[in-house]
């Protein structure tokens, strides 16, 4: 069964038909793309918090001397003023100590170490990267709490509505913040910053992606379920909708809960966030063990997307049929990227090298 033939087997929607009326022009998707991003805000994630007030950054630590003075680090707090109320968190900014232009990637991490298991830090500075990056739970508590960090700035103990973010969208919210700092650089190019994630925080550069086109690239890392991988045709041992609802309802909005069960019948489809991206590049890290996030899913995703690329003159994801769950070859042709990857779950040294590999290719 070849790729296409799987997909119209699982009935996949097309972001370009959500009006009842198909896009064939740029023109047109422009139109409607408002329409597709306020779908999986309002189905999934719940609406990013609005833009602070005022943004301003305080720099506690610097070190010129970072791996082996190669690069050079900063620890800087960044405040928002949200509602007339001010909040802080911290993050990490490392560049290399010699260049200008330099491309840059945004971490959405699960620690505040730097370097940190998930982040190479030397050797993204020795591929000429810059990277900032952040703990997610310095921003709010990866739980069903809302009252503390900026979850409780913002809802400031009122109930949650149908479509109030989740702590996703306030995880992306931070990632946009750190791109307001990025901004203020003269040696970082702003024409390629790339934000990531890997798995929960994967999901969540996927929502910062379609929120802030600053953004230039986009990086999922074993995204899976409610990320980088189709609802549809999901098999024994792969998340659902409700698996990850029973256990992380918290991370999305109230609205989604109605989607238990339904993984076959959503009228939305995960790849709607790689359509919305388009056409700016969009990168997956995929590996053969980790079944729970459905690699053969997160490939058809990517696939499924490639439509509305073509609509810009672009090539999507580029793939030949024997491709199609084979193992450690980079499809980095088209702006869809895909590097499906031996071993299990985890940001590994293998997937920040795929990430460059593309990210050169594309900029």
């Amino acid at each position: 069964m070849t790729v296409k033939e799987r997909l119209e087997k699982l009935n996949v929607p097309s972001p370009l038909e959500v009006t009842g009326k198909r896009a064939t022009t740029v023109e047109e998707w422009e139109k409607i793309k408002p329409i597709v991003r306020e779908m999986m805000y309002k189905c999934e994630y719940g609406y990013i918090p609005e833009k602070p007030e005022i943004v301003s950054f305080k720099v506690i630590e610097v070190d010129e001397r970072f791996c082996a003075g190669k690069g050079i680090r900063l620890d800087i707090e960044i405040t928002s003023r949200i509602n007339g109320e001010d909040f802080t968190f911290p993050f990490t900014y490392v560049y290399p100590s010699k260049g200008k232009r330099i491309k840059t990637f945004v971490c959405i991490n699960f620690r505040p170490e730097v370097p940190d298991k998930y982040i190479p830090t030397e050797e993204i500075i020795d591929n000429g990267f810059a990277i900032a990056s952040f703990c997610y739970k310095d921003v709010t508590s990866d739980d069903g709490d809302f009252t503390n960090g900026l979850a409780g700035v913002i809802y400031k103990n009122q109930e949650r509505t149908l479509y109030s973010p989740g702590k996703i969208a306030m995880w992306a919210w931070a990632a946009m913040r750190v791109m307001d700092f990025l901004e203020t650089r003269e040696e970082v190019d702003l024409d390629c910053v790339t934000v990531c994630g890997h798995s929960r925080l994967g999901k969540t550069a996927l929502l910062a992606g379609i929120s802030d086109e600053r953004f230039a690239c986009i990086h999922s890392n074993c995204a899976g379920c409610s990320g980088d991988s189709l609802n549809r045709g999901k098999q024994a041992g792969t998340e659902t909708i409700g698996n990850i609802i029973d256990r992380f309802e918290f991370w999305f909005c109230e609205n989604y809960k109605n989607y238990y069960g339904k993984d076959n019948e959503t009228e939305f489809e995960q790849h709607f966030m790689h359509a919305l991206i388009a056409p700016r590049p969009v990168h997956i890290a995929s590996a053969e063990e980790d079944k729970w996030a459905g690699p053969e899913l997160q490939f058809l995703c990517c696939a499924a997307a490639s439509e509305v690329y073509e609509l810009y003159g672009k090539k999507g994801f580029v793939y030949e049929e024997d491709d199609y769950l084979n193992c450690g070859k980079m499809l980095h042709d088209g702006s869809i990227g895909l590097y499906f990857r031996h071993g299990n779950h985890y940001f590994a040294r293998d997937d920040w090298h795929g990430l460059i590999d593309f990210i050169n290719k594309k900029f």
